[in-house]
């Protein structure tokens, strides 16, 4: 008896040595769980931020395209009115160089007649 006694002590002991050592894996694993799912917890924090940043940014992008469009416009606008006040302007010039060159014929038909005149005087005066 006092041998199986033993026996059994010591399988006690084995047995509790085991416990033991399964007790202390148990908690390792439940520390690495709880590790983890803090880890996990930051990484959804960090996910949702970064969908909210690009969120943020998506808005942002669409501001700016509608932005740029209305630029777009208003410069295709702008564009259409130089484009009316050059054709404008073209045809001022044009019609200056019309009147420079009437000036022109002008000027030299009353020096033509000033001359005819002064001609025509000079004449009178030596009659």
């Amino acid at each position: 008896l006092q041998k199986e006694l033993l026996k059994y002590k010591q399988e006690a002991r084995n047995l509790q040595g085991i416990k033991d050592a399964l007790q202390q894996r148990l908690i390792q694993q439940d520390a690495s769980v709880l590790q983890l799912k803090q880890e996990l917890l930051r990484a959804n924090m960090d996910k949702e931020e970064l969908h909210n940043q690009n969120v943020d940014l998506q808005r942002k992008l669409e501001e700016r395209n509608r932005l740029l469009a209305e630029y777009k416009k208003e410069l295709c606008q702008k564009d259409r009115h130089l484009q009316q006040h050059q054709a404008k302007l073209d045809e001022m010039l044009r019609q200056l160089s019309e009147a420079s060159y009437q000036q022109v014929d002008l000027e030299r038909e009353l020096e033509h007649k000033e001359a005819l005149l002064a001609h025509c005087m000079k004449r009178e005066a030596e009659e």
